[in-house]
């Protein structure tokens, strides 16, 4: 791995631990999860349920050995993948009248276009936070345990067609023939919230994405100012985690900088090139000049996109 990888991924890892702390996972959750609406910033918090587990829970562990232990221990396997959830905590819904887990996942997503649809692995990633319930939360024929499950990605660099968007994805019933209404919590089990930032200042946007980009797009602000903002505009504590999170992404970013490099930029590229590639109109050749990438990388790109 070379030092420009190595700053973006620790880069990432401090995106990551920023996005799980509870004061920023608490305005996400009020934007985010339709439980939560309603319920003041200050209140969600107390529905957090613990500690969030950042990086450890594996998505896709092989042949798979579970432990009734409650969901702070992953399946271990000697073949085990080595891709975790970047962020997973569970918090109670309000105003149920029972006890109503949801499984919530946050991920923090710079390449938009990773050779696949993004959107395919976040559902894919809510499959595993339901099937990864059995032996932990639920054994043999229990269903009705099943615990409703997010899994909400905060992609950096989207197209130009998602940017400053939030949406969501879930179930819902449909009669094909007759008129049936099943209780809702029966079959809205689980949904995947895309929110796309941009390049655009804080100051320019609103409500939650003007949070998000203030945190991990504006690297023009210090530690000192986003810390101001988090506590004036955004009523977010300045736990000693958050200040240790926000201190490495500044630092990060600023090291980065010095060294001519831009967060994103190379996912800029890849993304640019992979619009090219599906557009079907350019030569690998024309494509690595446009995109100013290698001719090699542009090429595997070409037999990534084909598969």
């Amino acid at each position: 791995m070379d030092h420009n990888e190595k700053l973006k991924r620790l880069y990432d890892a401090a995106c990551r631990d920023v996005l799980s702390e509870q004061g920023i996972a608490a305005h996400i959750m009020k934007t985010c999860v339709e439980e939560f609406k309603d319920v003041p910033i200050k209140e969600i918090i107390r529905y957090i349920q613990g500690k969030p587990e950042v990086g450890v829970v594996l998505v896709n562990p092989q042949g798979e050995v579970t432990r009734i232990e409650g969901l702070q221990n992953e399946s271990k396997s000697e073949t085990e993948s080595t891709v975790t959830f970047d962020a997973r905590f569970t918090v109670l819904a309000p105003g149920t009248g029972e006890v109503i887990k949801l499984i919530i996942n946050l991920e923090a997503q710079n390449d938009y276009h990773p050779g696949y649809p993004l959107l395919k692995r976040g559902v894919y990633y809510c499959a595993r936070l339901i099937s990864s319930q059995y032996g932990t939360v639920f054994v043999k024929s229990d269903y009705g345990k099943i615990q409703k499950v997010y899994s909400i990605w905060v992609c950096v660099n989207p197209t130009q067609k998602t940017e400053y968007s939030i949406t969501s994805y879930h179930m819902k019933e449909k009669n094909i023939v007759g008129s049936v209404e099943a209780e809702r919590r029966h079959y809205d089990l689980l949904n995947v919230v895309m929110i796309c930032l941009g390049k655009k200042k804080y100051t320019e946007l609103t409500g939650l994405l003007r949070l998000l980009n203030m945190m991990m797009v504006d690297n023009y602000l210090t530690k000192q100012q986003k810390r101001q903002i988090l506590t004036d505009e955004f009523d977010v504590e300045i736990t000693p985690e958050l200040e240790k999170g926000v201190a490495k992404m500044c630092n990060l970013s600023e090291g980065i900088e010095q060294k001519g490099i831009e967060i994103g930029r190379e996912d800029e590229k890849l993304a640019s090139a992979r619009r090219m590639i599906a557009d079907g109109k350019l030569t690998a050749t024309d494509i690595a000049k446009f995109s100013d990438l290698p001719l090699q990388r542009v090429e595997e790109l070409m037999q990534e996109q084909s598969v």
